[in-house]
């Protein structure tokens, strides 16, 4: 690995990388972003066909990938997307991208369905510890490697009906800052990934049980999202800094800031701006 002018390594440059959720939004620029870095990567989604696309992106451009089916809420089948990743590395790999993810809110806790509750927990948290649980180990035993968590600005944010989501998110935080901990020292890195609005199709696929919550979130995306590759290249970086936290956005570190510094104050405003919004 090359090295950048702290000292550490370049993590992303030339990488052995898995990411999942590949098919579509950061997963694809994820693994596009790596691909142009000079790495092999193994594209893992549970819409293969999507994952399939990715790779043949990558290809195109000179870059060497291929795709695999994995469903992350089943922890043997990302212990097996690690043996087949390793067996086409021929070692472990130098980096994991756990970023498959659902969306689903639009109903306040206690009507929101408890099924859709398992559903998002299942993909967004377990996913993300199955792959920790997995990855991390072989990482530790290597003395090298970095994991990239995709949580977001809805870890901190806590908006309102959004809770489940909220929960994922906030749990993959706390388990990145957790894990950055216990790796101290290893060679292994950890950074979680927090981005606010970002122009993805996770809307499309989202159970949204409210119009309003709905429109609320396509608005958002129109006005402040940014684009998959910007955000990919920016985590990237992040990930070659040795940094733990990326906020991304100018408005996801405003949440951030105001959170930890007027927490009562800035939930008596999300849930004002949520009724007002909704009038």
């Amino acid at each position: 690995m090359r090295l950048n002018p702290f000292g550490g390594a370049r993590r992303t440059r030339n990488a052995d990388a898995v990411v999942t959720g590949a098919g579509s939004g950061i997963g694809r620029a994820l693994a596009v972003e790596l691909g142009r870095r000079g790495g092999r990567v193994v594209c893992a989604d549970i819409d293969v066909d999507s994952a399939r696309e990715t790779v043949e992106i990558l290809c195109a451009a000179g870059g060497k990938a291929f795709d695999v089916y994995c469903d992350v809420a089943s922890a043997d089948q990302v212990t097996a997307l690690a043996d087949t990743a390793e067996e086409w590395f021929g070692k472990p790999a130098d980096l994991v991208c756990n970023n498959a993810g659902i969306g689903a809110g639009g109903l306040p806790t206690g009507e929101f369905p408890l099924a859709e509750w398992h559903r998002v927990l299942d993909v967004n948290l377990w996913g993300v510890i199955h792959g920790s649980h997995v990855f991390a180990p072989r990482m530790r035993a290597a003395g090298r490697g970095a994991i990239l968590n995709t949580a977001s600005a809805a870890a901190f944010g806590s908006a309102p009906r959004m809770a489940a989501y909220n929960v994922s998110k906030a749990g993959v935080l706390a388990l990145s800052e957790t894990l950055a901990a216990e790796l101290v020292g290893t060679g292994v890195s950890v950074t979680a990934l927090c981005p606010t609005a970002v122009r993805t199709h996770i809307l499309d696929a989202a159970t949204i049980e409210d119009p309003a919550t709905a429109r609320l979130g396509e608005l958002l995306l129109r006005w402040t999202g940014r684009a998959p590759a910007a955000i990919a290249r920016e985590a990237l970086d992040a990930v070659d800094r040795g940094q733990l936290y990326v906020v991304p956005q100018v408005e996801a570190k405003v949440i951030w800031q105001s959170k930890r510094l007027l927490p009562v104050p800035y939930t008596r405003a999300a849930g004002l701006v949520e009724r007002l919004a909704r009038r």
